[in-house]
């Protein structure tokens, strides 16, 4: 089968490129001819021009389309995997494959469909505006995105999307992450027989040894911004001296953050680091501001049998529990709510063994849920279904 892959990539690499290029080797794996095209962000934003560039091509990217255009033509492929289509692919692209009678899967990374940062974020808050009234104008009221040209652009190119119904009038099947991503679809009016639900998967970390879980430290792991709630974890840190905390990650540009001798900062580690930093962990703590498209952490942290603390909204809950048992591979917090963050954490760091059940409890739930080959061959059966679906139809 001929797979066309397409994708805007981002300024930074970032884990939706790690997403497409694990899938463009994974199909290529699984006996498919797989193609792409893909356009990149980086830099695009150095300069009023690009700036400018970005902002209409958003919309509707005539060298976008045309690119499009070329690439069916030459490849002609069975169906196409869309993945992030801004700015400068565009939605515009979509209706070239209906026009040519081939069927487009797309991977719902976040919730850009239905929000225009993406995010479900306002000033450091869960905000669903946009999707409770159905329209783009708060995200321009309230400057979602900290300037006002980006936030024009980004709620002009969603308002129009969303108007000339270009989503859902040319794409097959929407492909989300989680069960939560599919409610908040269907809410925004999307037909819920077009969703399907395939989470992602993580390569395997590298064996480390684990360490006992009476000693160790509580982790964090991920970017040191706002949306992630870092740095309501610091204060938790701040409360509590004699616990040991490690963040790794890279601190967003332009914040600081004051040193306390119980927490050691780590900066960006490896593979092989990374294992040894959850096994020596005594838990991980993931305090989210937003609601996260697909947490990686949480993913990371249960392959290697560590329990984790995350708030209790978007998809985390049920993430966390084994649809068998019910059981819970962690605790939950009220979102934002540091008290109840804390308390979470001082139960957990003063209760190992059942930091330990609960490690275990998600350590299960990983290997039934998230196995690699169960989530490539879900993937190889839908992409053929659909493919065949259409050919039949012809």
């Amino acid at each position: 089968m001929k797979i066309l892959i397409v994708h805007n990539d981002y300024g930074r690499y970032s884990g939706e490129e790690a997403v497409v290029d694990r899938m463009i080797a994974d199909l290529t794996r699984s006996g498919h001819q797989v193609d792409t095209l893909r356009r990149s962000s980086q830099h695009q934003r150095d300069t009023l021009t690009g700036k400018v560039r970005g902002f209409f091509a958003g919309i509707y990217s005539i060298s976008g389309r045309r690119a499009m255009r070329r690439k069916l033509h030459q490849f002609r492929p069975d169906v196409v995997n869309i993945h992030n289509l801004y700015p400068f692919l565009s939605p515009s692209v979509l209706p070239l494959c209906l026009k040519q009678g081939i069927p487009v899967v797309m991977t719902v990374h976040n919730y850009r469909l239905i929000c225009p940062t993406g995010l479900f974020l306002r000033d450091g808050r869960p905000c669903e505006n946009c999707l409770q009234k159905g329209n783009e104008r708060d995200c321009i009221r309230y400057n979602c995105e900290h300037s006002r040209l980006r936030s024009l652009g980004y709620a002009l190119r969603n308002a129009v999307a969303r108007r000339t119904r270009v989503y859902l009038d040319n794409v097959d099947t929407f492909c989300c992450l989680t069960e939560f991503q599919k409610r908040k679809l269907i809410a925004a009016g999307f037909d819920s027989k077009k969703i399907v639900v395939i989470p992602n998967y993580i390569e395997p970390l590298p064996h480390a040894e684990a360490h006992n879980t009476n000693d160790g430290y509580v982790a964090y792991c991920g970017r040191l911004s706002e949306e992630k709630g870092f740095d309501l974890l610091l204060e938790v840190a701040r409360r509590h001296p004699s616990i040991q905390f490690r963040f790794a990650g890279t601190l967003r540009e332009g914040l600081k953050i004051n040193p306390l001798p119980n927490v050691t900062l780590c900066g960006q580690i490896g593979r092989q680091e990374l294992a040894a930093f959850y096994a020596a962990s005594r838990f991980v703590v993931i305090p989210s501001r937003c609601y996260e498209g697909f947490p990686v952490a949480l993913l990371e942290a249960s392959s290697t049998g560590r329990c984790c603390i995350a708030p209790d909204h978007g998809a985390f809950r049920d993430l966390m529990t084994e649809p068998d048992s019910g059981n819970a591979g962690g605790l939950l917090f009220k979102p934002l709510d540091i008290n109840d963050l804390e308390q979470k954490v001082v139960q957990l760091w003063d209760d190992p063994t059942l930091a330990t059940t609960m490690g275990n409890t998600a350590k299960s739930n990983f290997d039934k849920r998230f196995e690699k080959e169960k989530i490539v061959e879900a993937w190889n059966t839908l992409l053929k279904n659909i493919a065949q679906k259409h050919a039949n139809a012809k």
